[in-house]
């Protein structure tokens, strides 16, 4: 029996007014992936990754999790598809009233099953996952550095024991030596826990240090997929502009190691 693909963009169109973002795109994702959605500033690529999640509907098409259509199903079917991914946004959007321990518990407790003392262990065992000392679970958000507020969040990303993981920009506003710590966390998840994760960014280091597979998103379709090898080989402006700079180039091979 096969399994069904985590994603599944079919035919998808985004329009804002007149103008459309996004048209045609056809994109599946397997499992265990780490897939870059690549793109300049208004190629629609984070607007991609909020209508995989349901915050945005496309205008056409269908995105499809785990072989499901997202919006499909009753009230308990909805909430079971949601509670396999888990997302991390770009500058980490923890509840700013809560302090650390309240903000990863917040979607445990929303499932209204759990004991506390439960809900306690399994807080603790997320911090430890993201390398938080216990100590911080008392500390509210505004006290917390910007490295600390993204381990926050993907702990909360990773509360429910999602399969499916999506970023926003996960290194954005990072210094180089946090970046680099941040994706060798992910790495790090991704491989014991089985993840597939998906992640938007324009961060060529991170492009190259994460990413086993690309998507790049130009004048509202996917110029290409493929590893970073396949796609600078496609004869476009945008990849030549974006990849094979010099500028790009140094960054791409600080990113592999190579540099």
């Amino acid at each position: 029996m096969s399994v069904a693909p985590p994603i599944e963009l079919c035919g998808i169109g985004t329009r804002f007014g007149r103008h459309w973002v996004l048209r045609g795109i056809d994109l599946t994702v397997q499992r265990g992936e780490l897939l870059a959605l690549v793109g300049g500033s208004g190629s629609g690529k984070t607007t991609l990754l909020r209508q995989i999640v349901g915050l945005l509907a496309p205008t056409e098409g269908e995105v499809r999790l785990f072989g499901e259509p997202l919006h499909e199903g009753d009230r308990d079917a909805l909430a079971a598809r949601r509670r396999r991914f888990g997302m991390l946004f770009q500058h980490g959007a923890l509840f700013s009233a809560l302090n650390v321990f309240d903000n990863i518990a917040f979607p445990l407790r929303e499932l209204r099953c759990l004991p506390e003392a439960e809900i306690r262990d399994l807080v603790f065992t997320k911090l430890g996952m993201v390398e938080i000392d216990r100590d911080a679970a008392w500390r509210m958000p505004a006290e917390l550095s910007g490295g600390m507020i993204k381990r926050v969040a993907l702990a909360r990303a990773l509360a429910l024991d999602p399969e499916l993981l999506l970023l926003d920009e996960p290194t954005a506003g990072l210094d180089p030596d946090r970046s680099a710590s941040f994706v060798k966390l992910i790495r790090t998840l991704h491989e014991a826990l089985h993840l597939t994760v998906v992640f938007v960014t324009h961060d060529l280091d991170t492009l190259a240090a994460l990413a086993n597979r690309l998507a790049v998103l130009a004048e509202g379709h996917i110029l290409a997929t493929g590893s970073l090898a396949d796609v600078v080989q496609v004869k476009h402006p945008f990849i030549e502009r974006f990849f094979l700079s010099e500028r790009s180039l140094h960054a791409l091979n600080r990113g592999k190691g190579t540099d």
